[in-house]
Protein backbone atom coordinates (compact mmCIF):
# COMPACT_ATOMS: atom_id res chain seq x y z
CA UNK A 1 0.00 0.00 0.00
CA UNK A 2 2.50 2.33 0.98
CA UNK A 3 4.02 1.76 -2.78
CA UNK A 4 1.06 2.53 -4.18
CA UNK A 5 0.30 5.77 -2.35
CA UNK A 6 3.66 6.97 -3.16
CA UNK A 7 3.02 6.03 -6.84
CA UNK A 8 -0.47 8.22 -6.82
CA UNK A 9 1.48 10.88 -5.09
CA UNK A 10 3.74 11.61 -7.56
CA UNK A 11 1.57 11.06 -10.69
CA UNK A 12 -0.56 14.02 -8.58
CA UNK A 13 2.93 16.17 -8.62
CA UNK A 14 4.21 15.37 -12.27
CA UNK A 15 1.56 17.85 -13.66
CA UNK A 16 2.59 20.66 -11.13
CA UNK A 17 6.28 20.30 -11.57
CA UNK A 18 6.12 20.18 -15.60
CA UNK A 19 3.82 23.68 -15.50
CA UNK A 20 5.91 25.07 -13.00
CA UNK A 21 8.54 24.38 -15.26
CA UNK A 22 6.64 25.96 -18.41
CA UNK A 23 6.14 29.03 -16.56
CA UNK A 24 9.93 29.18 -15.86
CA UNK A 25 10.80 28.61 -19.10
CA UNK A 26 8.47 31.16 -20.90
CA UNK A 27 9.71 33.66 -17.93
CA UNK A 28 12.82 33.44 -19.06
CA UNK A 29 11.92 33.87 -22.78
CA UNK A 30 10.19 36.58 -22.25
CA UNK A 31 13.32 38.42 -19.78
CA UNK A 32 15.64 37.53 -23.13
CA UNK A 33 13.44 38.21 -26.00
CA UNK A 34 12.30 41.87 -23.85
CA UNK A 35 14.25 44.84 -25.29
CA UNK A 36 14.37 47.48 -23.46
CA UNK A 37 13.71 51.70 -24.69
CA UNK A 38 17.23 53.62 -25.94
CA UNK A 39 17.98 56.23 -27.81
CA UNK A 40 18.14 56.36 -31.20
CA UNK A 41 20.98 58.42 -32.73
CA UNK A 42 19.27 58.70 -35.99
CA UNK A 43 15.67 59.53 -34.78
CA UNK A 44 13.79 62.23 -36.29
CA UNK A 45 10.92 64.65 -35.66
CA UNK A 46 7.32 65.68 -37.21
CA UNK A 47 7.17 64.44 -40.20
CA UNK A 48 3.71 65.08 -40.87
CA UNK A 49 2.03 68.11 -40.29
CA UNK A 50 -1.89 69.87 -40.24
CA UNK A 51 -2.93 73.47 -39.48
CA UNK A 52 -6.69 74.58 -38.44
CA UNK A 53 -6.35 78.82 -38.52
CA UNK A 54 -9.05 81.83 -38.91
CA UNK A 55 -7.77 84.06 -42.04
CA UNK A 56 -7.49 87.52 -40.78
CA UNK A 57 -7.05 90.09 -43.90
CA UNK A 58 -4.53 93.00 -43.40
CA UNK A 59 -4.32 95.91 -45.21
CA UNK A 60 -7.60 96.26 -45.72
CA UNK A 61 -9.29 98.76 -48.44
CA UNK A 62 -11.74 101.09 -47.29
CA UNK A 63 -15.08 99.50 -46.56
CA UNK A 64 -13.61 95.84 -46.79
CA UNK A 65 -15.32 93.70 -44.44
CA UNK A 66 -15.45 90.31 -42.88
CA UNK A 67 -18.26 88.08 -41.41
CA UNK A 68 -18.25 84.72 -40.04
CA UNK A 69 -15.43 82.83 -39.45
CA UNK A 70 -12.85 82.73 -42.37
CA UNK A 71 -11.42 79.11 -42.35
CA UNK A 72 -7.99 78.03 -43.64
CA UNK A 73 -6.79 74.49 -43.15
CA UNK A 74 -3.43 72.49 -44.31
CA UNK A 75 -1.78 69.68 -44.02
CA UNK A 76 1.65 67.73 -45.99
CA UNK A 77 5.14 66.28 -45.06
CA UNK A 78 8.07 67.78 -43.46
CA UNK A 79 11.27 65.84 -44.08
CA UNK A 80 13.19 66.68 -40.90
CA UNK A 81 16.84 67.05 -41.34
CA UNK A 82 18.78 67.13 -37.77
CA UNK A 83 21.98 69.22 -37.78
CA UNK A 84 23.36 68.49 -34.12
CA UNK A 85 24.84 65.50 -32.23
CA UNK A 86 22.00 65.85 -30.12
CA UNK A 87 19.68 66.63 -32.81
CA UNK A 88 17.44 68.97 -31.35
CA UNK A 89 18.16 71.60 -33.98
CA UNK A 90 17.25 70.70 -37.55
CA UNK A 91 16.04 72.32 -40.67
CA UNK A 92 12.94 71.07 -42.67
CA UNK A 93 12.21 70.99 -46.56
CA UNK A 94 8.50 69.46 -47.30
CA UNK A 95 5.58 69.78 -49.55
CA UNK A 96 1.47 70.52 -48.56
CA UNK A 97 -1.89 71.45 -49.69
CA UNK A 98 -3.60 74.69 -47.81
CA UNK A 99 -7.09 75.17 -48.58
CA UNK A 100 -8.69 78.78 -47.82
CA UNK A 101 -12.63 80.56 -47.45
CA UNK A 102 -12.61 83.73 -47.42
CA UNK A 103 -16.16 85.47 -46.17
CA UNK A 104 -16.43 88.76 -46.81
CA UNK A 105 -17.90 91.48 -48.87
CA UNK A 106 -15.33 92.01 -51.65
CA UNK A 107 -17.61 91.17 -54.64
CA UNK A 108 -15.76 90.04 -57.77
CA UNK A 109 -17.64 90.30 -60.58
CA UNK A 110 -16.78 89.69 -64.36
CA UNK A 111 -17.69 92.50 -66.91
CA UNK A 112 -16.08 90.22 -70.06
CA UNK A 113 -12.95 90.31 -72.07
CA UNK A 114 -10.91 89.20 -69.12
CA UNK A 115 -12.20 93.04 -67.24
CA UNK A 116 -13.31 92.53 -63.69
CA UNK A 117 -14.78 94.35 -61.28
CA UNK A 118 -14.01 94.25 -57.54
CA UNK A 119 -16.36 96.48 -54.88
CA UNK A 120 -17.13 96.59 -51.25
CA UNK A 121 -20.59 95.90 -50.76
CA UNK A 122 -22.80 97.21 -47.63
CA UNK A 123 -23.70 94.43 -45.28
CA UNK A 124 -27.00 93.17 -45.91
CA UNK A 125 -26.90 93.89 -49.51
CA UNK A 126 -25.81 89.96 -50.21
CA UNK A 127 -26.97 86.95 -48.59
CA UNK A 128 -23.23 84.96 -48.79
CA UNK A 129 -20.14 86.59 -50.30
CA UNK A 130 -16.65 84.52 -50.42
CA UNK A 131 -13.56 83.79 -51.92
CA UNK A 132 -12.42 79.61 -52.08
CA UNK A 133 -8.37 79.61 -52.76
CA UNK A 134 -6.61 76.21 -53.16
CA UNK A 135 -2.56 76.35 -52.59
CA UNK A 136 0.19 73.73 -53.28
CA UNK A 137 2.74 74.87 -50.77
CA UNK A 138 6.59 74.28 -50.40
CA UNK A 139 7.77 74.77 -46.34
CA UNK A 140 11.22 75.40 -45.52
CA UNK A 141 11.45 75.55 -41.34
CA UNK A 142 14.78 75.90 -38.36
CA UNK A 143 13.47 74.03 -36.07
CA UNK A 144 14.38 73.67 -31.93
CA UNK A 145 13.23 71.32 -29.78
CA UNK A 146 13.94 69.51 -26.31
CA UNK A 147 13.26 66.17 -27.26
CA UNK A 148 14.55 62.43 -27.60
CA UNK A 149 13.47 59.46 -29.81
CA UNK A 150 12.20 58.05 -26.19
CA UNK A 151 9.47 60.59 -24.95
CA UNK A 152 7.36 62.47 -27.63
CA UNK A 153 6.66 65.11 -25.24
CA UNK A 154 8.07 68.04 -25.85
CA UNK A 155 8.92 71.86 -26.31
CA UNK A 156 9.42 73.00 -29.71
CA UNK A 157 9.74 76.19 -31.72
CA UNK A 158 9.90 76.15 -35.70
CA UNK A 159 10.08 78.99 -37.80
CA UNK A 160 9.89 78.73 -41.62
CA UNK A 161 9.04 80.10 -44.75
CA UNK A 162 7.41 79.01 -47.64
CA UNK A 163 6.17 79.75 -51.29
CA UNK A 164 2.30 78.81 -52.34
CA UNK A 165 1.18 78.60 -55.56
CA UNK A 166 -2.12 78.90 -56.44
CA UNK A 167 -4.34 75.87 -58.11
CA UNK A 168 -7.37 76.96 -57.83
CA UNK A 169 -9.90 80.00 -56.81
CA UNK A 170 -13.22 80.86 -56.78
CA UNK A 171 -15.04 84.38 -56.12
CA UNK A 172 -18.97 83.20 -54.99
CA UNK A 173 -21.59 85.98 -54.77
CA UNK A 174 -25.30 85.39 -53.70
CA UNK A 175 -27.39 88.34 -53.92
CA UNK A 176 -30.94 88.30 -51.86
CA UNK A 177 -32.00 88.11 -55.07
CA UNK A 178 -31.75 86.83 -58.08
CA UNK A 179 -28.54 84.28 -59.55
CA UNK A 180 -25.24 83.25 -58.02
CA UNK A 181 -22.15 85.01 -59.72
CA UNK A 182 -18.84 83.02 -59.43
CA UNK A 183 -15.93 84.03 -60.97
CA UNK A 184 -12.70 81.57 -61.15
CA UNK A 185 -9.19 81.58 -61.83
CA UNK A 186 -9.10 85.06 -61.63
CA UNK A 187 -5.66 86.20 -63.71
CA UNK A 188 -5.51 89.41 -61.30
CA UNK A 189 -4.56 87.24 -58.70
CA UNK A 190 -1.11 86.53 -57.45
CA UNK A 191 -0.03 83.14 -58.77
CA UNK A 192 2.49 82.92 -56.22
CA UNK A 193 2.63 83.96 -52.52
CA UNK A 194 5.56 83.88 -50.43
CA UNK A 195 4.73 83.86 -46.51
CA UNK A 196 6.54 83.96 -43.07
CA UNK A 197 5.23 81.60 -40.48
CA UNK A 198 6.14 80.73 -36.90
CA UNK A 199 4.50 77.46 -34.77
CA UNK A 200 5.82 77.10 -30.59
CA UNK A 201 3.56 74.98 -28.39
CA UNK A 202 4.15 71.58 -25.55
CA UNK A 203 3.15 67.99 -27.19
CA UNK A 204 0.18 68.17 -29.25
CA UNK A 205 -0.54 71.55 -28.49
CA UNK A 206 1.05 73.94 -30.87
CA UNK A 207 0.29 77.71 -31.97
CA UNK A 208 0.90 78.39 -35.39
CA UNK A 209 1.06 82.12 -36.94
CA UNK A 210 1.32 82.58 -40.93
CA UNK A 211 1.63 86.31 -42.24
CA UNK A 212 1.49 86.34 -46.28
CA UNK A 213 4.18 88.90 -47.33
CA UNK A 214 2.54 88.98 -50.88
CA UNK A 215 -0.45 89.90 -51.78
CA UNK A 216 -3.87 88.28 -52.58
CA UNK A 217 -4.11 90.47 -55.89
CA UNK A 218 -2.19 92.66 -58.48
CA UNK A 219 -2.87 95.61 -59.96
CA UNK A 220 -6.43 95.72 -58.75
CA UNK A 221 -8.44 98.83 -58.02
CA UNK A 222 -11.84 99.01 -56.37
CA UNK A 223 -14.79 101.14 -58.09
CA UNK A 224 -13.83 104.12 -55.81
CA UNK A 225 -9.81 104.19 -57.69
CA UNK A 226 -8.11 102.18 -54.01
CA UNK A 227 -5.59 99.62 -55.01
CA UNK A 228 -6.60 96.15 -53.27
CA UNK A 229 -3.07 95.13 -51.35
CA UNK A 230 -4.40 92.57 -49.01
CA UNK A 231 -2.65 90.20 -47.32
CA UNK A 232 -3.63 86.61 -45.05
CA UNK A 233 -2.61 86.50 -41.91
CA UNK A 234 -3.44 83.33 -40.28
CA UNK A 235 -4.06 82.33 -36.05
CA UNK A 236 -4.71 78.89 -34.95
CA UNK A 237 -3.31 75.78 -34.24
CA UNK A 238 -0.84 72.99 -35.72
CA UNK A 239 -0.82 69.12 -34.74
CA UNK A 240 2.15 67.19 -35.92
CA UNK A 241 2.46 63.41 -36.50
CA UNK A 242 5.79 61.63 -36.63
Amino acid sequence: MRYLYALLMGLCFLPISAQVSELERARDTIETDSVPAFNDPKYREDQFYATISYNLMQGKPVGYKQYSFSTSLSAGFLRDMPINERRNHSIALGIGYSYSNIKHNLVVTDLGGGVKNYAAMDEGSFDKNKLVLHYLEVPLELRWRNSNSIDHRFWRVYAGAKVSMLLYDKAQYEPNVGKTVKVRNDSNMNRFVYSAYLSAGWNTWNFYACYAITPLYKNTYLESGEEVKMQSLNLGLIFYIL
